[in-house]
């Protein structure tokens, strides 16, 4: 009975062993994203980290905006890239982590658009806006209301921000929730809406001339890059920094982009 006491707190010992993320070295780093054309940045980040940094980057692919947080958190992987800071705040207020952002990347501008209207200033009193139900993208249509001055909310970095919490709406605008992918098909229905870019192009809406109004690069919505508190100084990342940034990068976003995404470094 001992014996099989001692082999099993021994399998348990290796087991740990076995599940503990692997060590990398100072020219390595695995990284995650979530599938999708900023998948494709860090891939040419990738290969100009190798050429110009001897730095050696691995890229984790995630499907949803849960696990790249938590997987940076727990070791598997040392850095991401998919996240603005507004919602890493969110994540952070709820679940702790020790992890932070070590810089910015490019900012995919949310627009207000309209169908009807060429001007801010055109929209009626009651007009139905539309904007993203969703918690995060509604707060941030919201904020950018506000900047338009068709709005006023009391504290702009509210992390729980909602339309209850509007005190001032001098046009008594209509604020309706919809899911962020269906507002450039329902747009002739609204009388203008909030919508972002990801959503916004492939319905040939481009921000920088279809948009009565736009997010600047004083956004706070930039992608950001994050890694673990503790690792933050390291040479690596400040490697891995230069490489996203690169002019190679650079171009690779313009063509991904149709020339919409801000660069906020």
């Amino acid at each position: 009975m001992l014996r099989i006491k001692y082999f099993l707190i021994s399998l348990l010992c290796l087991l740990c062993i076995a599940c503990k993320p692997k060590e990398r070295g100072d020219n390595e780093i695995y990284i995650g994203t979530i599938s999708g054309p900023e998948t494709k940045l860090v891939e040419v980040a990738q290969k100009v980290a190798k050429e110009q940094y001897g730095l050696n980057i691995k890229i984790i692919t995630f499907e949803d905006y849960i696990m790249p947080n938590t997987a940076l958190a727990e070791g598997e992987i040392d850095a991401n890239m998919f996240q603005h800071q507004p919602y890493l705040d969110v994540v952070l207020e709820k679940q702790k982590y020790p992890i932070e952002s070590i810089g910015k990347m490019y900012i995919y501008p949310m627009g207000i658009y309209s169908k009807k209207y060429k001007h801010l200033e055109d929209l009626p009193k009651g007009a139905v806006i539309g904007i993203p139900n969703d918690p995060s993208n509604g707060a941030r249509a919201l904020r950018l209301l506000a900047k338009a001055k068709l709005i006023s909310i009391p504290n702009s970095n509210d992390l729980e921000l909602t339309p209850k919490k509007i005190y001032a709406n001098p046009k008594e605008l209509v604020i309706k929730g919809i899911a962020a992918a269906q507002l450039p098909r329902v747009l002739t229905e609204l009388d203008a809406a909030a919508i972002n870019t990801n959503y916004a192009i492939p319905a040939g809406l481009f921000p920088n001339h279809d948009a009565i109004y736009v997010e600047g690069s004083d956004s706070p919505y930039a992608n950001i890059v994050v890694v673990r508190t503790n690792e933050k100084d390291k040479e690596k990342f400040k490697k891995l920094m230069l490489a996203l940034h690169s002019p190679e990068v650079n171009e690779a976003a313009k063509k991904l982009f149709n020339d919409q995404a801000i660069a906020a470094w």
